[in-house]
């Protein structure tokens, strides 16, 4: 799961990773919850529109409709057609799928988890190369492109709260069983995306703090996005874009002494590079993510 501040390139962030982990070999699936569908352009595809999206070899890109997986999850527990319609159909099961406490983020998670174990046999249809529809292969990774960090936060509570409330029947033995995929950090992983400004980075430490306290673990990595290359000490009387830039590198290694003194593990830094939002941006930063972890997916 990715997550971080609105505006620090969280999806950017998702979508390397995810193209790190297709190079070294796994069968990644990056979803996406945002329904504004931004990860495909990144990726020069179509938008998945709910459907999976085949990207390039081992890499498939879906944007998921937690509503769509609710219904389903309805269908498949009472399976008598007639039935299953005057359920979808109703008010009261449209209020309760809107707004119930936490069953969207249970839909999420369901759907993840479904994917790994190859419950969910998806057909994703062809991305940029053209061909027709096939079946996929098994996933062996989802790349969770997860709300802003509260609500991210959220969504692996989520699950909790759900087993607790509910107990037994479908909905609570799925909860159950979300909760040690959850809390199991050879299963899941938590990714924190930020930037070296003041108030990301701010939000960024304190969401460290809450998976300590809220879920007991620390988060896999803290990827700082967006740095300034370092400023050249043989310039010692910059123009005015200059200044800027010395002033905000200045910026940026403030923020990160301060990430280092609240976090000591893996820290990986991506910079600001002049390229297009797109494919080639997410092939750079996913060379150097991988770089990062030395190769190993």
């Amino acid at each position: 799961m990715v997550t971080g501040k609105g505006g620090v390139g969280k999806t950017t962030v998702a979508v390397a990773l995810g193209r790190a982990l297709a190079d070294a070999g796994r069968r990644t699936l990056v979803l996406e919850v945002d329904p504004r569908e931004n990860a495909h352009r990144m990726l020069g595809v179509p938008p998945s529109g709910g459907e999976v999206a085949i990207v390039r070899p081992r890499l498939f890109l879906q944007n998921l409709r937690p509503r769509a997986v609710l219904d389903q999850l309805v269908r498949e527990q009472v399976r008598i057609g007639p039935v299953v319609r005057r359920i979808l159909d109703s008010e009261i099961y449209r209020h309760f799928a809107e707004g119930a406490p936490g069953f969207k983020e249970l839909a999420i998670l369901g759907h993840a988890l479904r994917l790994l174990r190859g419950l969910e046999r998806v057909r994703p249809r062809a991305g940029r190369g053209g061909r027709g529809a096939q079946q996929s292969p098994d996933v062996d990774v989802v790349v969770l492109d997860a709300p802003a960090t509260g609500h991210g936060l959220s969504l692996l509570l989520a699950p909790r709260l759900t087993a607790e409330t509910v107990g037994k029947g479908p909905i609570g033995s799925m909860a159950t069983e979300l909760v040690a995929l959850v809390d199991d950090p050879l299963r899941t992983g938590v990714v924190i995306a930020a930037a070296a400004e003041e108030m990301p980075m701010q939000e960024a430490i304190e969401s460290l703090e809450r998976l300590r306290s809220e879920l007991g673990r620390p988060p896999d990595a803290v990827v700082v996005n967006g740095l300034y290359p370092a400023f050249p000490s043989a310039d010692p009387a910059p123009d005015a874009a200059g200044r800027l830039w010395r002033d905000r590198r200045a910026v940026n290694d403030r923020e990160l002494a301060r990430l280092a003194a609240a976090w000591q593990g893996p820290r990986p830094e991506l910079p600001l590079l002049a390229l297009e939002s797109g494919p080639g941006l997410v092939a750079e930063l996913a060379s150097r993510l991988a770089d990062s972890a030395g190769g190993a997916p």
